[in-house]
């Protein structure tokens, strides 16, 4: 009769080494600090979801042209509406991306509102007609284009030298 090896499961350690010595300092589990018992009113840390460069792209793409199409149905494509629109999409997504791909955000949403404007542009009767509307609509919106895209740049910058800052700090 055949006997089979049973052994431990391996979880990572290696004998004599705490649960989690393996992994790097900033995945391991900290003792609550200073910051856990916060009174009201004291600032926190921005919620939201952290995504990747990729992924924040990605929403910014999806979000303006989701916009555009709403902007399409409810105000008839008008451009002032898609660009307000814009801002606060920008502003999210320099917020939500996680810090390592942080310089992404303000690449993505130039994309963004070029998608978007897609759907809102001029040029009902073909695709040479809407390529058309999309070039018109990018020269007469660029204020808005220019302002996102400077706030999430500058959104950006900061959290990048906080992060740096933080990451030459000794703990």
């Amino acid at each position: 009769m055949e006997q089979h090896r049973t052994r431990p499961p391996n979880d990572g350690r290696r004998r004599g080494h705490p649960p989690h010595a393996h992994l790097p300092p900033q995945a391991r589990r900290r003792p609550p600090g200073p910051e856990a018992g916060r009174g009201a009113g004291q600032s926190r840390p921005v919620p939201g979801p952290r995504l990747t460069g990729l992924g924040g792209g990605l929403f910014c793409i999806a979000a303006m042209f989701l916009l555009g199409c709403l902007d399409e149905l409810l105000f008839d494509g008008s451009l002032p509406v898609y660009g307000v629109l814009f801002l606060p999409v920008c502003v999210l997504t320099a917020l939500w991306v996680r810090p390592g791909d942080v310089l992404t955000a303000p690449v993505a949403v130039p994309i963004a509102f070029a998608t978007g404007l897609f759907v809102v542009a001029d040029g009902r009767e073909g695709m040479l007609s809407r390529l058309m509307g999309l070039v018109t609509g990018l020269a007469t919106q660029a204020g808005w284009l220019y302002g996102g895209t400077l706030a999430a740049g500058v959104i950006v910058l900061v959290r990048r030298v906080r992060w740096v800052r933080s990451r030459r700090r000794p703990h």
